[in-house]
């Protein structure tokens, strides 16, 4: 799978028609999301919006007509897991995988479209759908109703653009992690860059990761047991957690460990040395049972 990295991140990996007809009038997140998809496919296409499809319409339709991108009909569509389709699932489910491919278009689906297609469908709350709501013209205003959606489709484009720039970051970084992990010992993940690396080394038997911090020195992270468990495979210790620079030196007996955070995720230290140096004690402590409090 490979990202064109711009805000025409899409563009011409689908065919289009050059016309494309959604209803007019107040707007939610499945139609303004939709729109931006198909703009983001092809830029010059025109979307007009209506209360009625013109009989001799000749592009896509969708979020009215009640056709293959609608979901008002009695027997609108349903995936798997009982979640409805709106307009933006279906045509993702139609396009979406020839953008960025069946594994990330799948996962993309779970996480950002089934929220927004169940608040449409169902009315249930969604901060993202909230947002783009609140883009519809107050109802003691005299804004435009087609003015105020093409504001909440650009809108719209930044968060697409935004979210599958970083599935093309995380994509690139992952070779660079892969590389790094083959010159590692299988628990202490020593990274030459930062660089997203959770893609690449959960469940690959790694309990920390070691990288160079941007606010200086070194970040020492331990590793999540899945992409959805936030537990961590081998915690720091817990005499160590939320202790000042002084107090944290004294007790693990490395000179320039100056943090590690109060729930225990993360440490840092100066040196690279006393990173990696933080990393292994915490495994000899977790493992082997040492109590730093009466250690030495």
């Amino acid at each position: 799978m490979s990202f064109v990295v711009d805000e025409k991140i899409f563009e011409g990996k689908v065919e289009l028609p050059s016309k494309a007809f959604t209803h007019g009038a107040k707007f939610h997140s499945d139609d303004v999301f939709a729109t931006a998809f198909l703009e983001m496919i092809k830029p010059d296409i025109e979307v007009i919006r209506g209360f009625e499809v013109p009989k001799d319409f000749d592009g896509i339709i969708y979020d009215i007509g009640r056709g293959k991108f609608d979901h008002h009909q009695k027997d609108k569509e349903y995936r798997q897991n009982g979640c409805p389709y709106a307009a933006f699932g279906l045509l993702w489910r139609e396009f979406g995988a020839a953008c960025v491919g069946e594994e990330e278009a799948a996962r993309f689906d779970e996480k950002f479209i089934q929220p927004l297609d169940e608040s449409d469908n169902t009315g249930c709350d969604n901060d993202i759908a909230k947002i783009i709501g609140e883009f519809n013209p107050g109802w003691d205003t005299e804004q435009d109703y087609d003015g105020c959606f093409k504001k909440a489709v650009e809108f719209a484009k930044v968060i697409l653009v935004n979210h599958f720039n970083a599935v093309a970051g995380i994509l690139r970084a992952t070779e660079l992690v892969k590389a790094d992990m083959e010159k590692c010992d299988g628990e202490v993940l020593v990274l030459s860059k930062f660089a997203p690396w959770k893609n690449a080394v959960i469940d690959s038997g790694y309990k920390y990761v070691v990288y160079p911090s941007n606010r200086g020195g070194y970040s020492v992270q331990g590793v999540p047991l899945s992409a959805d468990d936030n537990t961590l495979v081998c915690d720091f210790p817990e005499e160590w957690c939320g202790k000042d620079a002084d107090e944290l030196r004294q007790i693990s007996g490395i000179k320039t460990l100056r943090f590690c955070h109060p729930n225990g995720f993360l440490a840092a230290a100066d040196t690279l040395e006393d990173a990696v140096k933080a990393a292994r004690l915490s495994l000899e402590i977790s493992y082997g049972g040492i109590n730093m409090l009466t250690q030495g």
